[in-house]
């Protein structure tokens, strides 16, 4: 639980998070990506309130190692640090379009082990990063990296993994980012839907890499605060077009407004995007929205 980070651990976090943005200072190397819980830690960290840390701090690290055939290949490190860290271990997930999911549960569980053996109690995300760095190419498989590559690998590889991204704003009026929202989704393929007014809530499915060219242009507009609440990938067999297809649950990306209440007309029935979500198969996303059950 909250209570329980230390103002040390709170500081030790921040520090470590300091020296990587400054090692790593481009946004395809290390990026935050709920800017809000760092924004509680730092203030947590300065006040010693232990109110208002609602979740661990997450970021991205992108690794590029060289695999035997001499070609780069990027690994992304989803990190999320928890309360008690460096006390506790860090939560890391490697990924890459080149594993399999066999290759890269093994991958992870390597890292896992490694970081249990060497790092407990000291901030460890650089040893992490190194190791990810020396040993992850040697987790795809050797003939993978050329004989059995189709021989339209780089397209091949981009399309491996399907997202979907559940984005919450604490508002969402202005007309022309509403407009945004609806012609990049048009212009990336993606499909989902956005619900204006407060709160405002976007979802986008599609290509990984669509999803977050489409994350990284929303949030560089203005917000009062926009995070993405959850993220789902799901990695595809042969990531073909009808594949992807298969995984959607929305079929374009459309504004949905369900019964606005309120002075401004700008209060949604969440209720009615309770029953919208359940029918989409997404229920249980709401939980994560609102942290109560839908009715």
């Amino acid at each position: 639980t909250t209570e329980m980070i230390t103002q040390e651990e709170a500081e030790i976090q921040i520090s470590e998070l300091d020296l990587l943005s400054s090692m790593f200072p481009y946004e395809d190397e290390f990026a935050v990506t709920d800017h809000l819980a760092l924004a509680e830690l730092k203030h947590y960290a300065e006040k010693e309130s232990a109110e208002g840390l609602s979740s661990k701090v997450q970021f991205i690290l992108n690794v590029k190692a060289e695999v035997p055939n001499g070609s780069m290949v990027e690994f992304s490190m989803a990190c999320a640090l928890p309360f008690k860290y460096p006390t506790v271990l860090p939560e890391i997930t490697v990924r890459s379009s080149l594993l399999s999911r066999s290759q890269q549960i093994h991958l992870n569980s390597d890292l896992k082990t490694y970081l249990m053996q060497n790092c407990s109690g000291e901030p460890c995300m650089l040893s992490a990063r190194e190791w990810v760095k020396d040993h992850a190419a040697a987790y795809i498989d050797k003939d993978l990296s050329s004989s059995s590559m189709p021989a339209s690998g780089a397209t091949q590889s981009e399309v491996t993994m399907f997202t979907r991204l559940w984005i919450y704003s604490h508002h969402i009026y202005n007309k022309q980012k509403r407009k945004n929202i609806i012609d990049w989704a048009k212009e990336l393929s993606l499909s989902g839907f956005c619900m204006p007014g407060k709160p405002g809530v976007v979802c986008v499915e599609g290509l990984q890499s669509s999803c977050e060219e489409f994350w990284s242009r929303v949030r560089r507009l203005t917000w009062k605060r926009i995070l993405i609440r959850h993220r789902e990938d799901v990695s595809l067999e042969g990531g073909g077009h009808a594949e992807i297809q298969n995984q959607r649950k929305f079929s374009t990306l459309e504004e949905k407004c369900f019964d606005a209440h309120g002075a401004r007309g700008n209060h949604m029935n969440l209720g009615q995007l309770y029953r919208f979500l359940e029918e989409k198969g997404c229920g249980d996303i709401f939980q994560m929205y609102f942290g109560v059950e839908g009715h």
